[in-house]
């Protein structure tokens, strides 16, 4: 998974990048160019900061494959530089030739025309991160899982985190500039499908285990509705395989974002089992 987060302060429109105030014909020459690059493009802006229209766009270049995500940085003059960037190679995990960022970015969704929650949910929370954490945080345009505002992205782990409040998101922040990660509101990580994504969370809430790079997955299976994943954990100087079994089906009806006109089945993951492997 690679994402391209492009600064623009705003404001955000329903669909981020169609209603933003780019040059006219640029924004879909970035939404072409990013899905050509197989890149996650976002938006992102600074919370309650202003910023001089000479004053320069900053990007980050995100590879987010675990275990080896990184990210890289510039400060762009004009937004058209973007169709300049080699994004294929970003996906598939090449430098672009950036500016290393080798701090976490803290990314909260805040983009409340697209859904309310977002904004009513989000924005206090951005808030506490950017008093606290100002080189860190940032907001961002709609990631998806709008039911689970206030939603956060650690990047470059390619980590959701969701339904938080302030205190919530400044302990996941605390924890993961020291090498951390916060299970309790963990949603996945972006790179692996969602059962894995389940599997993953399932496995580490069992062990407890809290470390960054502790547990890698190494072999996936999918076998009608069940999925089988079979997780490498590191111990210290040992490693230990774990096989995580999910079952995945749509669940009851739910309202899947604050704009939504009717309930909708979710898809729903439950662990069958967790065992050595």
């Amino acid at each position: 998974m690679a994402f391209l987060l492009v600064e623009h302060p705003g404001p955000w429109g329903v669909e981020a990048l169609r209603d933003a105030r780019f040059p006219e014909g640029l924004a879909e020459k970035l939404r072409a160019h990013a899905h050509h690059g197989g890149v996650r493009l976002l938006l992102v802006r600074r919370t309650g900061r202003t910023r001089a229209e000479d004053a320069g766009r900053r990007i980050f270049a995100v590879h987010a494959r675990a275990p080896y995500s990184w990210t890289e940085t510039a400060l762009l003059d004009d937004p058209r530089q973007v169709l300049d960037l080699d994004l294929t190679a970003l996906r598939a995990g090449r430098s672009l030739g950036l500016e290393a960022h080798d701090e976490p970015l803290f990314a909260v969704c805040t983009h409340g025309r697209h859904d309310a929650c977002c904004a009513e949910r989000g924005r206090p929370v951005a808030a506490a991160l950017a008093t606290e954490l100002p080189d860190h945080a940032w907001e961002v345009s709609h990631m998806g899982g709008d039911r689970f505002a206030a939603n956060m992205m650690v990047l470059p782990d390619g980590l959701y985190y969701g339904r938080l409040d302030p205190q919530a998101a400044l302990e996941v922040a605390r924890l993961r500039l020291d090498g951390q990660l916060e299970l309790d509101h963990l949603r996945g990580r972006t790179c692996y499908p969602m059962p894995a994504q389940a599997a993953e969370i399932a496995l580490r809430r069992r062990l407890r285990l809290t470390e960054r790079q502790e547990v890698r997955l190494a072999v996936r299976s999918v076998e009608g509705e069940v999925t089988s994943a079979t997780f490498v954990v590191s111990m210290g100087t040992q490693e230990q395989a774990f096989l995580v079994r999910v079952h995945s089906s749509p669940g009851p009806p739910v309202t899947l974002t604050c704009r939504a006109t009717r309930d909708q089945p979710a898809l729903q993951h439950d662990i069958l089992g967790i065992s050595p492997a």
